[in-house]
């Protein structure tokens, strides 16, 4: 009996000895992983969502649709009567039939040629569809924005499509520099006449149009609703999110002691050459010296403007993930240099853009190759405030902004810190 018992309890022993031994491998092997991560957190992030360097889904570049943008829209009808609105977005319903006239004008686009400012100025006096971008951007962003495909290195910002007295219709563009561009479309008249038949028209106006003698020297393409939108006050604050969350969405491992606070507050990460800023206005900083822990989608070895626009913004739609607001972000400009790519952001709100009364982006990310090599973002809480903003009636807005020659006057937000009021804006 002595000798079975000693038998199961040497059994059992050595059960308990390899049981231990496999807890120690895995212990060990755990303790790599982590020491991995604090002394480079990104290998330890990388590890868990699979290589970086991984052949992307390209089809990302070709989904600027996915992307809302602010745009003014105007809708001319046969006899110069108008339709116009200042607060919509590319996603809203009543854009799709402008939009989808747009697609179809882009796609089939011949020979974009210069022309004079006066020739686009009185396509708006014809049947037409025009629309507003509200800063240039790059023809090929722009004409993914409603669906369309086009390799151009133009900055577009303003675009109109018109019909011609000899028949048939032409695209007219209002590219950056003030320079202009006109080319024939396959949209036929009739299509034209169709959509713009569509909209109920409300009785905006150009300034170009001279119903106010206030208006004669400012931004021809200025355009004003006859009857003012109801905008709600908003309020704002800063709404940094939770850090492991952010340090996650960057590539810093969540856990790091790689950090410090400075005296004035801002808390600061780093890893090897790169380094993430958090500020206590909500803003975030990140730089870095090259480090490919954080990139764009491409195709290639260099992302085409489209793939950095779409990498960009979802970068930083990740970055705002799980917050609510009641504005958006919107691309607002691109700059290019021989080694970087820089994309600025600003914030809208029901295609209303939110300007920032000391200037500024809501946000910019900039690009060597691939690498996100700075970026910089200000978290804001945007909610309504159940109130209405007060604008100027529109005779006295035009008074004031027309002692600014060639002004634009629009309607904005500008946000003051605590909330952000709807007023007339010149530029």
């Amino acid at each position: 009996m002595d000798a079975g018992r000693r038998k199961r309890r040497d059994f059992f022993q050595n059960i308990a000895i390899v049981l231990l031994a496999l807890s120690a491998v895995f212990l060990f092997a755990q303790t790599q992983l982590y020491t991995l991560g604090v002394n480079a957190g990104s290998g330890y992030l990388r590890y868990l969502a699979g290589d970086s360097d991984q052949t992307p889904d390209t089809s990302q570049a070709t989904a600027l649709t996915s992307l809302s943008a602010p745009v003014r829209l105007a809708v001319t009808g046969v006899y110069g009567g108008r339709y116009g609105s200042v607060t919509l977005t590319t996603a809203d319903g009543i854009f799709e039939p402008a939009g989808g006239l747009l697609r179809e004008a882009l796609r089939s686009v011949q020979s974009l040629t210069p022309c004079e400012n006066s020739a686009f100025l009185e396509a708006l006096n014809g049947t037409s569809v025009y629309c507003d971008f509200l800063s240039p951007l790059p023809l090929p962003v722009l004409a993914g924005l409603v669906g369309a495909s086009l390799d151009s290195s133009l900055s577009v910002r303003r675009l109109a499509v018109s019909s011609q007295a000899g028949g048939g219709t032409a695209l007219y563009l209002w590219c950056e520099g003030d320079s202009y561009r006109r080319g024939t479309c396959a949209v036929s008249a009739e299509e034209l006449e169709s959509v713009v038949g569509g909209y109920e028209l409300n009785g905006a106006r150009f300034a170009l149009d001279g119903g106010e003698p206030e208006a004669a020297g400012l931004d021809p393409c200025s355009l004003f609703p006859l009857e003012l939108p109801a905008l709600p006050v908003l309020t704002s604050a800063a709404a940094l999110p939770d850090s492991a969350g952010l340090l996650s969405a960057l590539s810093f491992y969540p856990r790091t002691n790689s950090r410090y606070t400075e005296s004035g507050g801002v808390e600061v990460v780093t890893d090897g050459d790169r380094t993430l800023r958090l500020n206590p206005d909500g803003s975030i900083r990140y730089r870095s010296g090259g480090d490919p822990a954080l990139t764009v989608p491409s195709a290639g070895e260099e992302p085409t403007v489209t793939e950095a626009v779409m990498g960009a913004s979802t970068l930083l739609n990740n970055l705002l993930s799980g917050q609510t607001s009641e504005a958006g972000l919107y691309l607002t400009g691109v700059r290019q240099t021989e080694s970087t790519l820089s994309l600025t952001f600003g914030w809208q709100s029901d295609g209303v853009p939110i300007r920032f009364e000391r200037g500024g982006s809501a946000a910019e990310v900039t690009l060597s190759g691939r690498v996100v090599t700075g970026l910089t973002l200000r978290f804001r809480q945007y909610t309504n405030a159940g109130e209405t903003s007060l604008l100027l009636p529109l005779r006295q807005a035009l008074a004031i902004a027309a002692r600014q020659e060639g002004a634009e006057l629009s309607i904005g937000y500008v946000d003051g810190g605590e909330t952000a009021s709807a007023s007339w804006l010149t530029d």
